[in-house]
């Protein structure tokens, strides 16, 4: 499963946001020069985050950006939501309403194959309902804190499956 730049730049945007007063505005120019991103796809992103009440913006000479709620009550969900739309590990899993708006509702559009269920419906459903429950729980306070951190942090390694698929790797 892939999320586009949308997610990781929104996101990245909204932790430089988290480390500033929640008082004082942000520049997008700003936000683009201290992460390395383009403004013009900061610009974009920035009014969606507004729209899912996000973020706040202020116009002026120091107008720019700002968090609308405290980081510990803002959930990588509710992000990801607002800017990549429903979360779907199959595109058999997106289904339109009658507005040709995109549902977030697992729906299977495979037909039933000689009288059963899509195979894989149960794989997919888990690994949907597992990234929605991660999202969930990570706060942006979570991604402030951890991104201030100094010192590299080593990343879960899963072990290594054996040749035979059977279990773990032995050396």
């Amino acid at each position: 499963m892939f999320f586009s730049t949308k997610a990781e730049y929104g996101v990245r945007l909204l932790v430089e946001l988290g480390r500033h007063p929640r008082e004082a505005p942000v520049s997008l120019t700003a936000i683009a020069e201290a992460e390395g991103l383009p403004l013009g796809y900061l610009e974009q992103i920035a009014p969606r985050l507004r729209r899912a009440g996000l973020v706040v913006s202020a116009r002026g000479a120091h107008g720019g950006y700002r968090l609308a709620r405290d980081p510990r009550e803002v959930t990588m969900d509710e992000v990801v939501l607002a800017l990549e739309g429903a979360v779907a590990p199959m595109e058999c899993f997106l289904e339109q309403d009658h507005t040709g708006k995109t549902a977030a509702r697992v729906m299977c559009s495979h037909q039933a194959d000689q009288g059963r269920a899509c195979a894989t419906k149960l794989l997919w459903t888990r690994v949907q309902g597992d990234v929605l429950r991660a999202l969930a729980r990570t706060t942006l306070a979570e991604l402030i804190a951890f991104s201030e951190r100094t010192s590299p942090v080593p990343v879960a390694v899963l072990p290594a499956v054996s040749s035979t698929g059977t279990g773990p790797a032995v050396a």
